[in-house]
């Protein structure tokens, strides 16, 4: 493609350049970059390094001197520099999902299927689940009994979604005793879930990832979570069981989050932060434990 077919499909403040630039190659900032056909962003952080660039196609902010532009570079002003690097890259340099269900899947007959399906190698289905439309499970996830996904959900591979969660109680003789999980796992639209989770079962009622919430590799979500709308769980967090996450929540990477508690509205969990009590909303806290250390502005 050319920088004209790009800039036709994202919103831009301003383009310098020669728009019949034909573009090959997605590249990071690079002040050696000698391919007139890359293109690459920058964020405000960064943007004097522009100075010693040369060549290719730069998305930038307004905050870019123009009075140091280079002839041999192109330039694509816009509001948020990360956000149409990543649109840019969706619409053009992504390979396109293509659907079908794989001949190792085991899909239980009462399981209720969406279209445009895609479901790897070696999936477990078991019975009474629903899949939703548009929806991806990637190689090697089991889904366990009755869990509900909705529509344009993305799942990783090695996940384990609906077992049953840690769960004990000590019979008359002083040992150990599962309590049963007879709940399920909700995954409600648009949420993507990375590779080797674990969400457990509700012992009662649901656990739920509600619309949008983002879950990366190698986390743990107990019996009876709610994640909300949103929200971010990042790589090796441990979210106890029936605690709540409230909307647009960030959690960092592997913080610990104590049973039962509330994370608030729009709050932020610091890296590795092992929070044991509830936070309210727009509170950032971080340490062990865990204590407020910012207020955010609503």
């Amino acid at each position: 493609m050319n920088i004209k077919n790009i800039i036709n499909e994202i919103q831009y403040i301003e383009f310098i350049g020669d728009s019949s630039q034909e573009i090959n190659e997605v590249i990071q900032l690079n002040v050696n970059n000698k391919n007139q056909k890359a293109i690459f962003w920058c964020n405000d952080k960064n943007i004097s390094k522009l100075d010693n660039i040369s060549c290719g196609t730069v998305i930038t902010s307004g905050n870019i001197d123009k009075n140091n532009l280079k002839n041999n570079c192109n330039y694509i002003i816009v509001e948020n520099p990360r956000r149409a690097f990543q649109e840019i890259l969706t619409t053009f340099f992504v390979e396109k999902q293509t659907f079908e269900i794989k001949a190792s899947a085991k899909i239980d007959k009462s399981v209720d299927l969406g279209d445009n399906l895609f479901i790897g190698e070696n999936v477990v289905i078991e019975k009474n689940c629903k899949i939703g439309n548009n929806t991806i499970i990637n190689h090697n996830t089991i889904v366990l009994k009755d869990t509900k996904i909705g529509d344009n959900v993305v799942i990783g591979a090695n996940n384990t979604i609906g077992g049953v969660g840690f769960g004990y109680e000590k019979n008359k003789a002083g040992k150990f005793v599962l309590i049963p999980h007879i709940g399920n796992v909700v995954i409600e639209n648009n949420v993507e879930i990375g590779n080797n989770n674990c969400i457990d079962r509700a012992v009662l009622g649901s656990t739920i990832l509600k619309e949008n919430s983002k879950i990366d590799n190698l986390v743990h979500i107990a019996h009876g979570v709610v994640v909300g709308k949103n929200s971010v769980v990042i790589a090796n967090a441990m979210v106890g069981g029936s605690t709540i996450i409230g909307d647009n929540v960030w959690v960092a990477p592997s913080a610990s989050l104590l049973n039962k508690i509330i994370i608030e509205d729009n709050s932020l969990v610091g890296m590795a932060a092992n929070v044991v009590r509830s936070v309210n909303e727009y509170e950032i806290v971080a340490g062990n434990p865990a204590k407020v250390i910012k207020k955010m502005k609503k």
